[in-house]
């Protein structure tokens, strides 16, 4: 395949982008130097439009094809954030940031894209727009959301969107996909229990804090094994403990949990934001309390539509010679704000036997470079052939 021939001969410059990126990582939305570097690479390649400022520090470019009679504009998105992790690798170009680290791959998800950009200013060789999309703060700051309420699906047009992630213990450049609801809603709770201290040796003086959270913890567990359907998936995790006082010999005033909760449909996210509060309040009531519950909803169910993943998973095999049906995943992905406003879809890409993602021994396999920048290319020329 001449796509694939091509990034085989690119690799090296490629891998020198992605290494470069890994070792200034940047956090949530303080992508300064990766965007201005995405930025002017894009603008070295000849694309027809750059803007940069989407979603604070996003970066947008736009590739013509040869012709337009289609009509069509192809949205690809790729993330250029990192994570606030100590990195450990001993690798020659590792983390020159002290407390921050592409462990996720984002550095080679944003080199991939770049190298597909490249190629496809050159070549041209489809029929209609594809606009690359280089994202900030995924990992948590919704830069997805952002972009999209700064009008960039309007503003260019975009009627379909695809994105990819690599994924460790699967083949190196080989694929997975499923259609429907892919990677999980993330949400957050925050909990604090007000009871009355006191010295440890006169309980019955006091309201116990620590035995009301702790009852608490527990319970939450129902709502998976009691309040869900058995086929519907959700996860509550009480995460952060912290009472009021640290002493031995006293009894806390105040317990603070913290937590997350996972869910695949919008009807059992609101079933834990429901029974969380539920629990909560009755359990302070029942020894005498008070709770203050907050719920704050993050990304939602990222769903690939039927169509695109069809689509997208005929192209992966085209480049690979296979694409498997990915499992469910119970992390969260904010590409699912894009696939809330335009339909499209989202692919995982081998990274071989590496360490998982936000490990801090992690690291992007550049073997994978070739197959995930021949996928988005092969989107491209396949879904707005030249005409």
């Amino acid at each position: 395949m001449p796509v694939k021939n091509r990034f085989a001969e690119l690799q090296d410059e490629i891998t020198a982008w992605r290494r470069d990126l890994h070792e200034n990582p940047e956090i949530l939305f303080e992508t300064h130097r990766t965007s201005a570097l995405v930025a002017e690479r894009l603008k070295a390649f000849g694309c027809d439009e750059i803007v940069t400022g989407i979603g604070r520090t996003g970066v947008v470019g736009v590739i013509k094809g040869k012709t337009d009679t289609s009509g069509k504009v192809i949205g690809l998105r790729a993330d250029m954030d990192a994570l606030p992790i100590h990195e450990q690798t001993g690798l020659d170009y590792k983390s020159k940031t002290d407390g921050a680290m592409h462990a996720c791959g984002h550095d080679g998800h944003t080199a991939m894209l770049l190298g597909a950009a490249k190629y496809l200013s050159e070549t041209r060789n489809f029929d209609g727009t594809v606009v690359v999309i280089f994202q900030p703060a995924e990992e948590g700051g919704g830069g997805g959301r952002e972009m999209c309420e700064d009008g960039m699906m309007d503003r260019w047009g975009i009627q379909e969107v695809y994105g990819m992630h690599n994924w460790p213990g699967r083949p190196v450049g080989s694929f997975a996909i499923r259609p429907g609801a892919f990677f999980a809603a993330t949400d957050q709770f925050d909990i604090t229990f007000e009871g009355k201290g006191g010295h440890a040796a006169k309980p019955q003086e006091t309201v116990d804090t620590t035995v009301m959270a702790s009852q608490a913890v527990l319970a939450l567990q129902t709502i998976a094994s009691r309040n869900a359907d058995p086929i519907d998936q959700v996860v509550v995790s009480v995460t952060s403990f912290e009472t009021s006082s640290k002493a031995f010999n006293v009894i806390p005033q105040r317990v603070h949990l913290k937590g997350t909760v996972r869910t695949m449909s919008t009807g059992m996210r609101d079933l834990a934001e429901t029974r969380i509060k539920d629990i909560c309040a009755g359990i302070a009531a029942t020894f005498g309390g008070s709770v203050d519950v907050k719920y704050f909803r993050g990304y939602p169910v990222m769903v690939n539509h039927e169509a695109q993943t069809e689509f997208a998973a005929e192209v992966a095999k085209a480049v690979s010679g296979g694409c498997e049906e990915a499992p469910l995943v119970m992390g969260g992905e904010d590409f699912a704000f894009m696939l809330e406003e335009r339909p499209g879809a989202y692919i995982l890409v081998g990274n071989g036997d590496s360490a998982p993602v936000h490990h801090p021994e992690y690291n992007f396999n550049d073997e994978a470079i070739p197959a995930g920048c021949s996928w988005w290319a092969e989107i491209v020329e396949r879904r707005m052939p030249a005409a």
